[in-house]
């Protein structure tokens, strides 16, 4: 017998147990995987006497790790009732709009708009039938004949970038595929979703862990679609859809054409938001930049205004952080005290001063902007500068496209540039990159280089920095009038050495480890770039690797 704690109480288990025997049968339902200690395990996890001593929780959706494991679990399905109908189809997944997946056909000639109602149909035959999902755990080579009984030819590409001699894969009956993530139990576990048809394909819509686990209202969002588009296309013009399409061009000895390919399309991008600007350098006084964390905010600002510069436009850049309100008086604000406050909120900024400011300069009184000294947190007095016609403001924060920020400034006088990576690549068809996991990775790196914080505290303050997205960046994301896609596609291949060398250094009982071994689990598929000597040094990437001509 072994002893874990369970519900706050401790038992005694035999060895051999699983996690879910442990739970009433009418308790089930609503779960979807477990952790183990500091490890996320499937509820079918056997326990045994390395697990002696240890706590187990239960995750249902409101839990970050298990709404990932619903998602895939979701997916897998799908995926299961394309190869009953449709063996011959191949499919891919994607991240999409409304913070669901697309799912598209790869086969040309399939018509996805038919098969809807006979996809939908399936997939409730197969949750309602609660077939058992089971993990096993195959060779290499047992692998790569089980998917190619599947016609799972890009998931037998993956499989030799792999540094284990076995493959954990799903078995539901006799079907079998492998998701990258943790797996419910068995199919009746998923029990709220929508499959709706949506050019070229369909939307899957999942119960979101940070929305008390109900699935958000379908958005149409037409501006961040037009992006995600964009990408698309432009993966699939310079082949690289996928883990296997990059790391081919780094065997092949194309890694600095690779690298010069994926600068140049951000070069592209820069070109045509110069066109706009310069198109309407009458009217626009200010642009207005916003982003997520490590979206390369600071590099790309620097590559705007010399884009800007060479169409004889010299613009003037003011910080948004130097109209930050004094702590004591964000005290006052929030009703709270130092340690509880959301210094992320837009009310800890200085709006009536900044508009006022804003407003005097476009009119071309002369003004003597603040300057935040952070040290002695208060505010400071800066230069004093006056703009001339025709020259545009830069901002650049968090807030930057919020309307109430620059509510004294008239919108036909604004310019609003949202960034962030936009990767629509692949480890395989049926396995989207994570985007915030790319930005996650960079900021680890970046912290790590020149802010002496490690990868375990860098992923301690992550979630923090998520909520202030969703609460602050994404809700005006559909107010630009250009979205830059900051993602470069070889950079997680530059990255993967110093975000290894630190994430392997969080252990499996620390805190942080169920994120850094999601990350680990994704960089170790990538070829290494170990040369960065072929990074431009005015690249994005540099932001975070260091070498920026920028010094950023």
């Amino acid at each position: 017998m072994i002893k874990v704690n369970f519900n706050d109480r401790e038992v005694s288990v035999a060895e051999g147990t699983r996690v879910l025997d442990l739970v009433e049968k009418k308790e089930r339902k609503n779960l979807v995987v477990c952790q183990v200690g500091a490890q996320v395990k499937e509820l079918n996890y056997i326990l045994s006497e390395k697990n002696n001593g240890m706590t187990i929780r239960l995750l249902n959706l409101s839990n970050a790790e298990a709404g990932r494991a619903y998602r895939a679990s979701l997916s897998y399905i799908v995926a299961m009732a394309f190869y009953r109908i449709y063996p011959d189809v191949k499919i891919r997944f994607s991240y999409t709009v409304s913070r669901s997946i697309s799912c598209q056909a790869i086969t040309k000639s399939f018509n996805m708009s038919r098969a809807v109602d006979a996809i939908s149909a399936e997939v409730q035959r197969i949750i309602e039938a609660d077939l058992p999902i089971e993990r096993v755990t195959v060779t290499i080579e047992e692998a790569t004949e089980i998917y190619k009984r599947f016609h799972l030819d890009d998931k037998i590409e993956i499989l030799k970038y792999r540094p284990e001699n076995t493959v954990h894969l799903y078995k539901c009956g006799e079907y079998y595929n492998y998701l990258h993530s943790y797996m419910v139990p068995s199919t009746g576990c998923i029990h709220n979703y929508t499959i709706t048809p949506y050019s070229p394909g369909i939307i899957i819509q999942y119960p979101r862990h940070d929305l008390d686990a109900t699935i958000p209202e379908f958005k149409e969002e037409a501006t961040f679609c037009k992006t995600l588009q964009r990408a698309f296309q432009w993966a699939e013009k310079a082949k690289v859809q996928t883990i296997n399409d990059i790391n081919r061009k780094i065997e092949r000895g194309e890694a600095l054409e690779f690298v010069q390919m994926c600068e140049a399309h951000h070069n592209k991008q820069l070109a045509e938001l110069g066109d706009l600007i310069e198109k309407e350098i009458e009217e626009v006084r200010l642009v207005a930049i916003a982003g997520p964390s490590s979206s390369g905010k600071t590099t790309f600002c620097n590559r705007l205004r010399i884009e800007l510069l060479s169409r004889g436009i010299d613009p003037v850049t003011i910080s948004l952080d130097d109209y930050y309100f004094e702590k004591q008086k964000i005290c006052e604000l929030q009703g709270k005290p130092r340690e509880q406050l959301d210094l992320e909120h837009v009310d800890c900024l200085d709006i009536e001063q900044f508009n006022k400011d804003l407003f005097d300069l476009i009119n071309g009184e002369e003004v003597t902007l603040p300057r935040f000294n952070f040290k002695m947190d208060r505010r400071e007095k800066g230069k004093t500068i006056r703009v001339s016609p025709n020259v545009p403001i830069i901002i650049e924060g968090i807030h930057a496209l919020n309307e109430k920020l620059t509510k004294s400034i008239p919108k036909h006088q604004k310019f609003k540039i949202y960034i962030a990576p936009q990767a629509q690549m692949n480890i395989d068809n049926h396995s989207p990159l994570s985007v915030t996991n790319v930005r996650l990775i960079r900021r680890i790196v970046r912290d790590m280089k020149f802010r002496n914080c490690s990868a375990a505290n860098t992923i301690d303050m992550w979630q923090s920095v998520r909520n202030g997205e969703f609460l602050w960046i994404y809700p005006n994301q559909e107010n630009a009038d250009y979205v830059f896609n900051s993602s470069l596609g070889y950079e997680l291949c530059v990255l993967k050495k110093q975000a290894m060398d630190a994430l392997t250094k969080i252990a499996p009982s620390d805190p942080q480890y169920l994120v850094a071994n999601r990350l680990i689990k994704t960089l170790k598929y990538f070829r290494a770039i170990e040369d960065d000597s072929m990074i431009p040094c005015n690249s994005l990437l540099r932001e975070f690797i260091g070498g920026s001509c920028f010094n950023v």
